[in-house]
Formats: structure tokens, sequence, C-alpha cells
């Protein structure tokens, strides 16, 4: 596992969370630098979201420690606070008052003085392009305005570290797309960051990814050495049916998985060049239809089946 060669902001040993029998988190180490973006991805139930709790000190582990920013946040839950902001997936907004006045409440649970909390407020709404809407109510707003009125209480104490668990789920791309230019805006300010996400063009754009699998850290690094470990080459099959495509090439010779990406499919070959063409004269003497088989770079959801299958 690749660690930053500067002082980390956030230090992660050994953690362990079970709930009975199940151990949902298991002996997670991780060191996250300033100013990282740090991604974790993982299938539902990887542990993703305890992982996150643990972070944010309102979940306690039953194993390991966390630092943020050198405290102890297993032992200092309470200090850690003022140093952390942490947004779940479902925020806690309340729809019945306006932009203003959640953002007023945050403020007001952080202690926050008058003139701060007016400057903050002001440099957050244009930020996060709610400026003309302070008066609206936080339930009639769009999916992706709650969620950048969720960042923007998330961030009215100016936090060091921000965890976001999953933010951007059910949004819009274009709300998506302006959220992620806050999170980069953020990384240039100093602020440290942790997020989950499903979205595998999201993972793309994080400094480093943990892949999380069954509560373990399978491989932790940026997405384009975690991309180099992917032993063999990718060959893509558009047309036709992919699932009967897919099925078709699992037990070819040389193919390594086979993964169905939406319209076409993904397979995993030992070598590119000699299995191309073999691959598309096995679907030819099925009869099943498809487009030319053409090589392509992995993806991160490519990667992750690839690894997880690896070293299951």
């Amino acid at each position: 596992m690749s660690t930053p060669d500067v002082q980390p902001a956030i230090v992660v040993n050994g953690l362990t969370r079970r709930f009975g029998a199940l151990e949902a988190v298991r002996a997670v180490s991780l060191a996250i630098a300033p100013r990282e973006i740090f991604g974790l991805v993982g299938p539902d139930g990887a542990g993703k979201t305890t992982l996150m709790r643990m972070l944010a000190g309102v979940l306690r582990p039953h194993g390991g420690t966390i630092e943020l920013d050198g405290i102890d946040v297993v032992g200092e839950p309470e200090r850690a606070k003022a140093v952390l902001s942490y947004m779940p997936q479902r925020f806690g907004l309340y729809e019945d008052l306006t932009v203003d006045e959640n953002i007023f409440f945050y403020g007001e649970l952080f202690e926050l003085s008058r003139a701060k909390f007016r400057e903050r407020t002001a440099e957050l709404l244009d930020a996060a392009g709610l400026a003309p809407f302070r008066r609206r109510l936080a339930g009639q707003l769009s999916g992706g305005m709650k969620q950048k009125l969720g960042l923007v209480c998330a961030l009215i104490h100016t936090p060091r570290v921000l965890l976001l668990d999953e933010p951007t789920t059910g949004v819009d791309p274009v709300s998506r797309r302006d959220f992620w230019a806050i999170l980069y805006r953020l990384r240039e300010q100093g602020v440290t960051i942790v997020l989950s996400t499903a979205y595998m063009d999201e993972a793309e754009r994080c400094s480093r990814l943990a892949l999380l699998h069954a509560g373990t850290v399978r491989c932790c690094d940026t997405p384009q050495r975690l991309k180099d470990l992917v032993r063999g080459s990718l060959l893509a099959v558009a047309g036709g049916n992919p699932r009967s495509n897919g099925a078709a090439l699992a037990d070819a010779p040389g193919v390594a998985g086979v993964l169905l990406m939406g319209d076409r499919v993904h397979v995993r070959v030992d070598d590119a060049s000699a299995r191309r063409d073999e691959l598309a004269r096995r679907l030819a003497a099925r009869g099943l239809p498809h487009e030319p088989v053409v090589a392509v770079e992995p993806g991160i959801e490519d990667v992750f089946v690839a690894l997880v299958g690896d070293s299951a």
C-alpha cells in the first residue's frame, strides 16, 4: 500500500468494527495526506459508510486507532469535531426552513461569531451558486441544490477535514460537475477530503483510492497505478446482446474475466492482439451479432473487479 511522503492529515491503524457476528470493517489501515481528495470505492456492504462514521467519531470502533490532524478521534471525539465535518448520505437539512435558516442553524451549532458567520455564508453561497435562493425553503430545492446546501452547512465552521459519504448519489450530471468544482476549490484552500462514491468517473478524479471489499482494503493507490496492477489486456465488445456475448466469451481460452458495461462487454485477456480475432470468431460461430472487438484502457470498475477477483 503506497502512503503519502508528507505528514499525513489522517492516520488509521487496524480499524475494526463488528455488528454482532458481522465484521463490517476489518483491520483497516490508511494514511491520507493533507489536501488529498481520497476516495473509498466498493460495492454495497463493503464497509464504506461504517468506516466513514468511525472517522467522523460518531461510531466507536471495536479496535484500532484514528488520528486526525494529530487528534485522537476515538479518545477525544468532541475535540476532533472542531476540525472536521461529516456529510452523511442523508444530510440533516430542515426542509421547512429556508436556505439561510438552515445555514444559520449550523452556524449556531458551531458557535460562530456574527461577523464570521456572515463572511462564510456569503463566500459559500456564492461558490455553490445558491446566493439567489437564500429565502427558498430547502424542501423546494432540487436534489443537486440540496446537496450543495448540505455542503455549505458542513463547511460553515471552516473544517480542515471533510468527510463525504456518497455525496452525489442521485444528483444530475450538471450538479455533480458543480459539486466537484467546489471540492477542487476546497482542496486548493487546504482542506483534506475523504469521500465514498458509487460513480467510477468520480473515482478517477480522486488523488488516491482505497478499494474496499468485505470490510478490508484490497488495494490503495492512485487511479493510474491501480490500473497498472491489472494483469493482461482489456477488449471491448459492443453491439448485439451484451449478456449473451459475455456468457459466450467467459470460458474462452485466454479470458480471465468478463464484465458487463451497459451496452458492451469488457473482456480481460492474456494477450489482446492474439485473442481479438479468436473472440470475434467465437461470437460469429454462435450467431451472435457484434461490432468489431477493440482494445480499450481499463476503468476503475474494471480494476476493482480484476483485483478483487484475483485476490479473492
